[in-house]
């Protein structure tokens, strides 16, 4: 039984590298937010509207703690999901969790590039965003390095950066296991 998590500030490509490592690993691929989506019948911003940060978060966590006994599994999870409740010990208890290191930079790149729309800085400026990220990313952070391991991204732009990020997450994930066995 495989699970792995993915964690990271929204824009580090969770979704795009969980897919990847899913298909590569013969996994199902999991979104957090889409299975939210899905399972509510309604889009991210749209609950937040409705039931606020507060609200989205409690939603949020139980549908954690929903795909997170799903076996076989590659959950991309929302960029806040692991600073609240007990979510990023949750998460660690139940799979092997990845870091995906992004900085400002890079996150504001990312965004930038994205079409889809992200309540929590909908509107901002450039400048706004880009303080918006740095101080946000300052605040999460204690909980990103919770995570079991980190790997660090810089821009994604083509295909082999995706496939290197893969490759090094079932490297050091394969190494753990590998490790674990031996201590058996």
């Amino acid at each position: 039984m495989q699970r792995i998590i993915l964690i990271g500030y929204m824009g580090a490509g969770k979704t795009t590298i969980g897919k990847a490592l899913a298909h590569d690993l013969g996994l199902e691929f999991f979104d957090l937010d889409w299975y939210i989506e899905d399972r509510f019948r309604k889009k991210i911003p749209q609950i937040f509207a409705e039931r606020g940060e507060n609200g989205f978060r409690e939603i949020e966590r139980n549908m954690l703690y929903e795909v997170g006994e799903f076996e076989n599994v590659v959950i991309s999870s929302g960029g806040g999901t692991p600073c609240f409740f007990d979510n990023i010990d949750y998460m660690n208890k139940q799979a092997d969790t990845v870091y995906l290191n992004a900085p400002v930079d890079v996150l504001y790149a990312h965004l930038m590039m994205g079409k889809s729309q992200r309540p929590l800085i909908e509107g901002k400026t450039p400048e706004e965003l880009k303080a918006y990220i740095k101080d946000s990313l300052a605040g999460r952070e204690q909980f990103y390095r919770k995570a079991r391991y980190m790997v660090d991204v810089e821009v994604i732009k083509y295909k082999s950066q995706i496939q290197a990020l893969v490759d090094n997450i079932k490297e050091i994930i394969a190494t753990k296991n590998q490790k674990e066995d031996l201590l058996t």
